[in-house]
């Protein structure tokens, strides 16, 4: 995944979110405060939307929301303990995580779209880029053989006006093949 998003913005985000008390459980926020200390377990942190997919995840919600509080994702395994996902998190430090935060306040929102990133395990993810290299490698064909077809087309000119049979021929039967290969 690309780290478009420094760790100083992660930090600072993270800075904003603990201390404007939107975390209702302190050992929440144990382990956000613990990512903030960490310049090289913040560089593999990355904000998403829907964790759940990834491979290693907290998803961590207001507790009005009426959603489950705190969960830890990895890989098949789920729990709700925020110990032993701290425990994970600090016995691995290298591996990618996910995090999701589920919160209405509109203020929140803005901040936490400055930091949010692209979840790379969604279902579907990588069809789009894959339509859209198709597309591009169609457009390319097309003007590659637009420009092979423009510059036989100058070649038989040329060779029409210096009055040679051979190149005129030879240039002649290659726009033909390029045509009857459907390049054209």
């Amino acid at each position: 995944m690309n780290n478009a998003i420094s760790i100083m913005e992660k930090r600072d985000f993270l800075k904003w979110f603990l201390k404007g008390r939107h975390i209702k459980r302190r050992e929440y926020a144990w382990i956000l405060n613990y990512l903030l200390s960490d310049n090289h377990l913040l560089e593999h942190v990355h904000f998403v939307e829907k964790a759940e997919y990834c491979p290693k995840a907290i998803i961590l919600s207001a507790e009005d929301l009426g959603d489950i509080p705190f969960s830890f994702h990895k890989h098949q395994y789920v729990t709700m303990d925020a110990e032993r996902s701290f425990h994970d998190i600090r016995l691995h430090p290298d591996e990618e995580l996910y995090v999701q935060l589920n919160f209405e306040e509109a203020e929140f929102q803005r901040h936490y779209v400055s930091v949010l990133e692209e979840n790379p395990y969604l279902p579907g993810h990588g069809q789009e880029k894959l339509l859209l290299e198709v597309a591009a490698d169609i457009v390319l064909n097309r003007l590659l053989t637009e420009f092979r077809q423009k510059s036989l087309l100058e070649k038989i000119d040329n060779a029409l006006e210096t009055k040679n049979k051979e190149e005129f021929y030879a240039y002649s039967q290659e726009l033909l093949k390029l045509k009857h290969n459907g390049d054209y």
